[in-house]
């Protein structure tokens, strides 16, 4: 989360906890940014806050600090903030943030309740007691009904992304949930637009709520370059490739609007030899961790994904975006290539349109004030895509390593670069990508000429002593 050194407060200026100040310091949060400095101070005082505010504009933290100030660890484990997230990678980045917030926090115990994990290690954490919950509004209501989930201690309860949630189909879920926490308690609800429904909700659930809105920085769109081809559907595998060889990255996400069409997409991209996986509904939630993680580490190249990833994923130095097909909602049009262009890098968005698509075109610029650049449409006729494809280079560089231990097995990163480096392991650290801790497993990447000797030295020798499970993950 970058800081903004232009505003002329610190952290310091609202957050009394010593613990947080220095996890702040150590992290390199010099300034807060616009969203932080308005909305730190109003959640910190217990009223309600209602905040309009981009993705990557720093919010976890702007709710996140004041939450983790005022939580009680003394005593009893009982939940004392609830914030609710429409999907299961924002719960994760939620989650992953307040962890790192607060780790200085002694005894802090931060649960994250999504669907597609199992819910009985959810429900033990629940027993033996946690303080703050990120979660899905479906699975916290399974947790509701089975009585696992107490929710009358909260104190503050979040709504993030408030209005994709609503867009989700989530508006029956929010009342129940709404029902079950107590009447005094601080709601704050953030949401990239005020449509009026945001506003009914905030009705709703809110008491004389605050109002803090963040304006686009302009910086952040023009540092996006947008090109649109007018192509139909059927020539559009060609235009995607076309589109790689064009905008040579390291990594891109294509957007389509069908999980049958990343499906299909997927078939026809790898006989071509290009690295791609997909992201989609239908995947549990362990397998989209996984496949997340394999794209940020480039053990896959190009990422299709339906609108359930559009926000909430954060992959530094994504390069590109293609829009496959336009986005139903056009809101999500801004979410889809703000994937790019982030933290000042230059990003580059791509969008296909079929000519009877042209009132679409109209409704992207309407909404967002955006500047599409209508390219010239190329002249491929004489190439197959096969062609095309001959003339870039998709392969994935890096292979990944799943061990099977992770931060509950006190693996840490610094154990893992040890073993693949020390005498056992003999690589250089040169052939190590990127290192992922999770619970009870973690992903290296590795060089992939490298990977299948690196899995069998991995298993024959030992990290921390101990004997783990190692695979190659491949596709």
């Amino acid at each position: 989360m970058s800081s903004l050194t232009s505003h002329s407060h610190g952290f310091s200026d609202f957050l009394r906890s010593p613990e947080l100040l220095q996890v702040l310091q150590e992290l390199g949060f010099e300034s807060p940014t616009p969203v932080q400095a308005q909305a730190i101070p109003l959640v910190q005082t217990g009223q309600d806050v209602i905040a309009q505010a981009e993705t990557g504009s720093g919010k976890t933290a702007a709710f996140g600090l004041p939450i983790l100030e005022k939580v009680h660890l003394e005593g009893r484990r009982r939940v004392q903030a609830l914030i609710l997230c429409p999907t299961r990678e924002l719960c994760a980045q939620v989650a992953r943030e307040l962890r790192k917030l607060g780790r200085k926090l002694p005894g802090l115990h931060v649960l994250e309740l999504v669907g597609g994990a199992p819910i009985g290690p959810q429900w033990s954490a629940l027993e033996r007691g946690v303080h703050l919950v990120v979660g899905t509004p479906g699975r916290v209501i399974d947790h509701l009904d089975r009585r696992s989930l107490d929710l009358r201690s909260i104190e503050t309860l979040v709504l993030d992304e408030a209005d994709r949630m609503l867009d989700m189909g989530f508006e029956e879920s929010l009342s129940r949930i709404l029902e079950e926490c107590p009447p005094k308690r601080q709601t704050v609800l953030f949401s990239a637009t005020f449509p009026a429904t945001i506003e009914a909700l905030s009705r709703r659930c809110q008491r004389s709520p605050a109002r803090v809105t963040i304006e686009k920085t302009p910086e952040k769109v023009s540092s996006i370059e947008e090109i649109l081809y007018w192509v139909e559907h059927e020539k559009r595998l060609k235009a995607l490739v076309y589109s790689l060889r064009e905008f040579p990255v390291s990594n891109c996400m294509v957007f389509v609007n069908f999980k049958a069409t990343a499906k299909a997409l997927i078939s026809e991209l790898h006989p071509l030899g290009i690295s791609a996986g997909e992201l989609h509904g239908d995947l549990e939630q362990f397998d989209r961790d996984q496949m997340m993680a394999k794209f940020r580490n480039g053990s896959i190249r190009v990422l299709i994904a339906t609108d359930v990833a559009a926000r909430g994923i954060d992959v530094p130095n994504l390069g590109l975006v293609i829009n496959f097909e336009a986005p139903v909602q056009t809101e999500d049009y801004v979410h889809r290539i703000g994937r790019t262009g982030r933290a000042g890098e230059r990003g580059v968005a791509v969008t296909f349109l079929g000519e009877k698509e042209s009132p679409k075109l109209e409704r992207i610029r309407a909404t967002t004030s955006t500047q599409i650049r209508e390219a010239q449409s190329p002249d491929w006729a004489s190439l197959s895509v096969e062609e095309l494809a001959d003339q870039i280079d998709y392969r994935a560089q890096m292979r990944t390593l799943m061990i099977s231990g992770g931060r509950k097995d006190k693996v840490r990163p610094g154990d893992l670069l040890g073993a693949l480096t020390g005498e056992a392991g003999g690589f250089s650290g040169n052939d190590i990508g990127k290192i992922e801790i999770h619970d009870r497993f973690s992903y290296v990447a590795i060089r992939s000429d490298l990977a299948e000797e690196a899995c069998y030295r991995l298993q024959e020798g030992r990290i921390k002593g101990r004997r783990f499970r190692v695979q190659v993950l491949y596709r």
